[in-house]
Order: structure tokens, then C-alpha cells, then sequence
């Protein structure tokens, strides 16, 4: 079966030239270059995969991806962006995108980039992930991408619930940052380190309702997920 890419580029050359490549390549392709058309194109297209440019007319590309995030709460995002400042591709990170590409880019590195997605995705899907896991006050449920506290429900990005589950599997044991950032990214370069610690500092806030739980930081070392 062939991996489904959805499309979303405004940009006609560009989105003919990087469509045409794609199938080329073995992909199945939905291009959609009208913001306003995305939703409808993901229930009915079912995509593996998404490539979202940042900058569209109407609406922009964070949003699409926040809306995108709440309908398949696991499908990896790729954005892409002709922007380079840090505080924007993080800002693309807390929407829920899980991969970024810089305008102009390669098609070898957009392609090497989407199979490294897949593969990533592949590799969480392990039987024992799905179950419920009980912290503290909290139920963290894997399936449903959702951590559940005493008043609330916490929609959290596959991103996200990849991070915390390695933080708490630790077992009240140190995890280290590297080994984290090679897991999650791939690689401990600055920009992913920086990424780290925005997503570490919103799973932190979410478990305020329970005074038993502290995600601790150990400077130069890593992190701590207690449950007292």
C-alpha cells in the first residue's frame, strides 16, 4: 500500500513540482492549496503523513496544524517554512508539528525526512503503549493521546505523549537529556535541545493538580518525573 502524503501548498509551481516528484517516488499525493479545504481533505483522503506550508493566505499554518492535531492526534507534521528564526519554528513545535523543513529545500531531503516520520511512528506502535498508565492523580492514556486529570482532559501532540512517556517510564530515575533528544529527534543539536525545554516546561504545568508530582530538572544532567 502506498504511504499517503497530504499536501498543503498555495504555491502552484512549487506544489506541482514537489506532487509530481512525490508519486514519482511511490507516494499517493492529495495536494490542497485552499486553507479552508484541509479538514475536508483529511477525513476523506485518511493521509500517513502531512507536509504543511506555514505560510498560507486566509489561514495560517499553525492553526491548521493545531486543528489538524485535535482530528489525528498521532499523524506526524511536517511544516515548512521560509522563516529561520527560533521563536518560529518553535511556535510551529506547540502546534503540534513534529518536523520542519527551511524554504528552499531539497526534494532527497523533504523525502529522507517524511520516510524518517513514518519510521519514528512505526516504531511507537508497540502493543504494551497503548495500555493506561496511572500517575498520581492522573491517567495517561496512550490510545487516545489524552492525560486525564481530576477536573480536566489534557489533548496532548504525539510529540508530547512520546516525551512523557519516556520521562515516565524512568521509574524515579534520572533521564538523561541526550539520551532523550536522541530518541525523540534524532540528534542533540541546540535548536531540539531549545524544543525540549518548552515541551518540558508544558508537561510540567499540566500536572499542577497534584502536589505528589514533580518533573525536576537536574542541570547538566537531565530530568527527574517523581511521584512521592
Amino acid at each position: 500500500m502506498k504511504t499517503r502524503v497530504l499536501y498543503i501548498e498555495d504555491e502552484p509551481f512549487l506544489g506541482r513540482i514537489v506532487s509530481e516528484t512525490l508519486q514519482q517516488q511511490g507516494f499517493e499525493l492529495r495536494l490542497v492549496a485552499d486553507g479552508a479545504q484541509v479538514m475536508k481533505a483529511l477525513q476523506s483522503f485518511h493521509p500517513d503523513i502531512c507536509v504543511l506550508d506555514i505560510m498560507l493566505p486566509n489561514v495560517d499554518g499553525y492553526t491548521l496544524c493545531k486543528e489538524i492535531r485535535a482530528q489525528k492526534p498521532g499523524l506526524p507534521v511536517i511544516f515548512l517554512t521560509a522563516r529561520s528564526e527560533t521563536a518560529d519554528l518553535v511556535k510551529g513545535f506547540e502546534a503540534g508539528g513534529t518536523d520542519y523543513i527551511k524554504k528552499p529545500f531539497s526534494m532527497e531531503e523533504l523525502i529522507v525526512r517524511i520516510n524518517n516520520q513514518l519510521q519514528l511512528l512505526s516504531s511507537k506502535k508497540k502493543p504494551d503503549a497503548e495500555a493506561d498508565m496511572i500517575i498520581g492523580k492522573y491517567r495517561l492514556s496512550a490510545s487516545r493521546y489524552e492525560l486525564i486529570s481530576p477536573t480536566t482532559t489534557h489533548k496532548l501532540s504525539a510529540r508530547e505523549m512520546e516525551i512523557l512517556q519516556l520521562l515516565t517510564s524512568g521509574n524515579n530515575r534520572v533521564v538523561e537529556r541526550r539520551d532523550l533528544l536522541m530518541q525523540v529527534w534524532g540528534d542533540d543539536s541546540f535548536f531540539n535541545s531549545r524544543t525540549l525545554d518548552v515541551y518540558v516546561r508544558k508537561l510540567r504545568s499540566l500536572f499542577e493538580e497534584d502536589p505528589n508530582i514533580e518533573l525536576v530538572t537536574l542541570k547538566g544532567k537531565g530530568y527527574l518525573f517523581l511521584v512521592k
